[in-house]
């Protein structure tokens, strides 16, 4: 009798970078996708966003809005001009009722996701934009 080997490929799991200048909403995002599977790298500001992206572009972007020196829209923009990054989707997140999600695709960003977060929804989104590995 013969002994099989098996060799177990670990699942690649979906990168998402949290961006928020305020920590307890990136640990609550960190916290709740992470439960779904999902590795999650986290900046508060802009310019850190744009140092992670730049070095090791992840598969998703939750990017605040309203943030100092950097917003989420020039964040975005600063993206979409870079020709050496692969196309990564974000999602702009805001608790105000203004900007509209016409203002987000204007700068290139995939969508808008309001305050408070119903949780529901938000994963929706990131499985129709990250659909599960297999």
């Amino acid at each position: 009798m013969t002994s099989q080997t098996l060799t177990v490929e670990p699942l690649m799991t979906d990168r998402i970078l949290v961006v928020d200048d305020i920590a307890d909403n990136s640990f609550l995002l960190q916290t709740i996708l992470e439960q779904e599977g999902y590795q999650v790298e986290i900046a508060d500001n802009g310019r850190g966003a744009l140092k992670k992206v730049n070095s090791n572009p992840p598969d998703l972007i939750l990017l605040d809005i309203m943030m100092p020196e950097m917003n989420g829209f020039e964040v975005t923009r600063s993206i979409r001009q870079n020709l050496a990054l692969p196309y990564i989707p974000i999602l702009l997140i805001t608790g105000y009722t203004e900007p509209t999600a016409g203002d987000g695709y204007d700068v290139g960003a995939d969508g808008l996701i309001h305050k408070p977060i119903n949780f529901d929804i938000l994963l929706d989104r990131i499985r129709e934009i990250l659909p599960p590995k297999v």
